[in-house]
């Protein structure tokens, strides 16, 4: 796991009452120290560079006097290109200076842009390992599988089956459900230690999002005997720029911590909206009633894999944790657990969003409107990424017809008019951009039909050659259906727009 724990520095520090003179000892014994962390009590206070301790004329002179009183600090659970990101959005000039790094509160090390840098490489060289790639291509291709299990089975539970059958057609969808959020965890896990995780913001209704986590949670808990107390404090007409799915995630994994640790009582998720000046302070809680947690364990809580305590959905609950965290440390935010009074644990997270200025968060929630009546050509090799496809334009009220490849494709939308294209990338004869490129170079209205990509792939360098070629927007699979929808109404939205212009 590349967090500060395997990059830091664990140069011992200097304490608050120190001089000048032993600063500069320290600095003239240890020839590559660049910086030293100040602590008292065993809490890091400042920081001190060789420059500015070498530079002073006055031995005595107290190291409080010239210290850094409001030195960065990254987490040691942190991974270098998170706490990096966290930097330049927040603190730019920060990067150019050494920083420190705590476990708990408590001094670990050091780093220094170095460390940051050797952290980089390090990365790049991960990501370029021929079993890097292989198992995020392994963790794509279940994840497909098991999305295509689920649309199976929903289309099996909706079958007049026996009762027998339906309870197995059910026993199999919880299966299924399971397992696909413990891989989905696990690769997204993956993705973001290697610092390739994605976000896609856009405006959301922040109180919409307390309604997800209601519905989603409610009925399972009271399953567990349990109560879910959900709550909005805030405006309810506050819309953010954020990426959903990421927020839903987190409040899902501590969710899920929840209720395999309580046994009675309530679980508590709250979300609070503050306006501040860079935007709107977005805090999440999650309270639950479980028993008393220990110090070792408490001080482990967002590490990956938990030893001892371990349950049958254990690995699932301390992945969730660990994403839980890098998901928050990569928007820029904080999250810790703190043990409440008698039981249980509450956890807190907290990001900052740029308020959206849109009236409404008309992509996170309408599915009426201009999508209401669009028709849509599904182009896939693979049968089952087609039924998902279909099956979510179902959801939407669209109607769709399918191809197989690009030359179908192409015949198809010279036959017929199509509101949109789903359209994916790998696919034999004529693949996604080729056929992308020959719609764009038809005569009339048709080349200007909205496409978007339907990809695994899509890192950066991937995502600016398909919009090169021609496609208005990349949605990831396994598809979500959340972003599918935003897709889907920017691009029909977007197209209407040039329609009545023209």
């Amino acid at each position: 796991m590349d967090t500060f724990f395997s990059f830091v520095d664990r140069r011992a520090p200097v304490l608050a009452d120190a001089t000048c003179a032993q600063a500069a000892a320290r600095f003239t014994a240890e020839p590559d120290a660049l910086v030293l962390a100040v602590v008292d009590g065993g809490e890091p206070v400042g920081l001190v560079s060789r420059e500015v301790v070498l530079s002073q004329t006055d031995p005595a002179r107290p190291l409080s006097a010239i210290m850094d009183r409001n030195p960065a600090i990254a987490q040691a659970w942190m991974t270098p290109w998170s706490f990096r990101d966290h930097l330049r959005a927040t603190r730019p000039a920060a990067l150019n200076h050494g920083f420190i790094i705590v476990e708990d509160g408590r001094y670990l090390g050091v780093g220094t842009p170095e460390t940051l840098l050797t952290a980089q490489r390090a990365r790049a060289r991960v990501a370029q390992d021929p079993a890097a790639v292989l198992i995020q291509r392994i963790g794509a291709e279940v994840l497909r599988h098991l999305d295509g299990v689920a649309d199976f089975t929903g289309r099996l539970s909706r079958q007049n089956l026996s009762s027998d059958a339906l309870a197995c057609v059910r026993a199999i969808t919880e299966t299924s459900e399971d397992l696909t959020s413990l891989m989905r965890r696990a690769v997204d896990l993956y993705d973001a230690d290697l610092g390739v995780l994605t976000f896609h913001p856009h405006p959301v209704q922040l109180q919409t999002v307390m309604d997800t986590v209601d519905a989603r949670w409610k009925q399972r808990a009271a399953a567990s005997g349990l109560t879910l107390l959900t709550a909005f404090d805030g405006d309810p007409e506050d819309v953010a720029d954020i990426d959903e799915a990421r927020l839903l995630q987190v409040f899902d994994a501590l969710i899920f911590r929840a209720l395999s640790e309580t046994r009675r009582g309530a679980i508590e998720a709250t979300l609070k909206v503050r306006p501040t000046a860079d935007g709107l302070i977005l805090e999440g809680r999650v309270r639950d009633a479980g028993s008393e947690t220990s110090p070792e364990r408490l001080a482990r809580i967002f590490e990956p894999v938990e030893t001892g305590e371990a349950r049958g959905e254990g690995l699932s609950v301390s992945l969730g944790m660990a994403l839980a965290s890098r998901i928050t440390s990569a928007a820029g935010g904080v999250i810790r657990a703190e043990s409440n009074t008698g039981a249980g644990l509450t956890i807190v997270f907290e990001v900052i969003a740029s308020q959206s200025q849109s009236a409404a968060a008309e992509a996170g929630s309408a599915t009426e409107g201009r999508a209401h009546a669009a028709h849509i050509l599904i182009v896939d090799d693979n049968a089952t990424n087609r039924m998902v496809a279909e099956a979510l334009c179902e959801m939407f009220d669209c109607t769709s017809e399918q191809a197989v490849d690009g030359v179908e494709a192409l015949d198809a939308v010279q036959a017929r008019r199509f509101d949109l294209i789903l359209m994916d990338i790998k696919m034999p004869r004529m693949d996604g951009v080729a056929a992308t490129r020959a719609i764009r170079a038809l005569p009339g209205a048709v080349s200007r039909t909205p496409i978007i990509a339907l990809t695994a792939n899509a890192d950066p360098d991937d995502v600016r050659g398909y919009l090169e070629a021609g496609m208005n927007d990349v949605v990831e699979k396994p598809i979500k259906a959340e972003r599918m929808l935003v897709a889907l109404q920017a691009a029909l939205d977007a197209a209407e727009d040039q329609s009545a212009a023209a």
